[in-house]
């Protein structure tokens, strides 16, 4: 058998390629632009051909380059073909989650499917989709939110319950603050779940005319850190009302403007999943299932807060 070039060489070029570029590229396969470019040099010294023309705007593929790309993307498609058939048969089926939702929802509901479908071997990562945004290569479904920046074509969004949102603290912190009317939060400590701040951003220029500042106050790596920080009375955070609903329930977490609700502006909680792997058996169980657990949340949403549409 002929000797073939490193893999990660191959993998380099053919993202750098598609992407007619290397740092689209570094971000997709989550290395750095120097690596990329190192690959790809170790490849053109292995074939002895250059791939790509350097110049100043950036790169541009050599007529060898062009000829290379379509047998690559066409063998990696093919291999991940049939990995996906062989996880399949396995019973095998990897999520990605980000930490709040999975924390949340996914965890505490999943034994359900598990008993559902006991051939199945539910694979979770529990973190956030890498910069580049989600990996098919890495997770058969994953969930997102419907309004992420960017997203591929390739990919298949299927929204599954509202991400509606509300101020939220402990009973203590309520009144230690004297907590009345929106501007009122001004003096507060707000809690943030992630350091865009996109989620007090639409609730203050909603709800409090710019008068609060949405920069202001602490941030954390997740929303369930940031709602145990307020159930301990640190601060206010904006509670996504699917979410936080036990806190809410058990009087944990209590809402001083339970009519002032807005929806996200990262839109729905969703599952996304590459195209082809969309109609794959196990994606489409996880789907259906993930589905009637959410209308619970739903008919929730609605009989308790149908004021936030």
């Amino acid at each position: 058998m002929a000797k073939l070039p490193p893999l990660n060489a191959l993998k380099a070029f053919e993202a750098a390629a598609r992407h007619e570029g290397f740092i689209k590229a570094s971000e997709e396969l989550h290395v750095t632009r120097g690596a990329i470019s190192r690959q790809i040099k170790l490849l053109e010294a292995h074939l002895g051909a250059q791939l790509f023309a350097r110049h100043a705007q950036g790169v541009s593929l050599t007529p060898t380059g062009r000829q290379l790309l379509p047998v690559l993307t066409e063998a990696f498609n093919q291999i991940a073909t049939a990995t996906d058939r062989i996880t399949s048969d396995a019973g095998e089926l990897r999520v990605i989650c980000p930490p709040g939702t999975s924390m949340r929802w996914l965890l505490p509901k999943l034994d359900r499917f598990q008993d559902h479908h006991p051939d199945f071997r539910v694979r979770l990562t529990t973190d956030f989709h890498a910069k580049g945004g989600y990996d098919s290569t890495e997770a058969d479904v994953g969930f997102s939110v419907t309004n992420w920046p960017d997203r591929p074509p390739s990919l298949a969004v299927e929204p599954i319950f509202p991400v509606v949102l509300t101020p939220a603290c402990s009973a203590d912190y309520l009144r230690k603050m004297n907590i009345e009317k929106p501007d009122d939060l001004a003096t507060c400590q707000l809690l943030h779940e992630s350091k865009n701040h996109a989620d007090w951003t639409a609730w203050i220029a909603q709800f409090a005319h710019h008068a609060i500042d949405p920069k202001h106050g602490q941030d954390f790596p997740n929303l369930d850190m940031a709602t145990k920080a307020a159930a301990m009375g640190a601060g206010i955070v904006m509670a996504d009302l699917v979410l936080c609903r036990e806190e809410l329930e058990t009087g944990t977490l209590v809402t001083p403007f339970p009519n002032l609700t807005c929806a996200s502006p990262l839109g729905e909680v969703c599952l996304i999943a590459d195209q082809a792997k969309w109609s794959n058996p196990n994606v489409t169980a996880f789907r259906n299932w993930v589905q009637a657990e959410a209308q619970q949340d739903r008919e929730h949403l609605q009989r308790h807060w149908g004021n936030w549409k």
